[in-house]
């Protein structure tokens, strides 16, 4: 099972697998909490800072994010590359961002790709 979490939100043994899904290494995180780190999976940073400062709605940054995914080659080979980890786990996965646990977040995005 895939799930979605906040990477400030405190570790738990059914986390399973920890993947950190952020473009930027969050602060006071120690790198031992999580068992992967897929930068590339995170929004580009223009995307990102338009996000924050309010200049788009959820429903453009969820357009623009995945069509990252359309135009780029990498971003679907990571994509792939998770999808495989998540098979040969065995256990939960988790995908971590900073985003709040109630914020809307593509890492929620991203777990909907992966059911795909």
């Amino acid at each position: 099972m895939v799930k979605t979490k906040s990477v400030y939100s405190v570790p738990d043994e059914n986390d399973g697998l920890r993947v950190l899904v952020t473009r930027y290494w969050p602060r006071g995180i120690r790198k031992e909490a999580q068992d992967y780190w897929i930068r590339d999976l995170g929004p580009e940073p223009t995307l990102i800072k338009k996000w924050k400062a309010g200049e788009i709605e959820w429903a453009e940054f969820e357009r623009a994010y995945m069509e990252e995914f359309r135009k780029d080659a990498r971003k679907r080979e990571l994509l792939s590359e998770l999808k495989s980890i998540i098979k040969t786990a065995r256990k939960d996965v988790t995908l971590l961002c900073t985003c709040k646990e109630d914020e809307p977040c593509h890492r929620k995005l991203l777990k909907e790709m992966l059911r795909r």
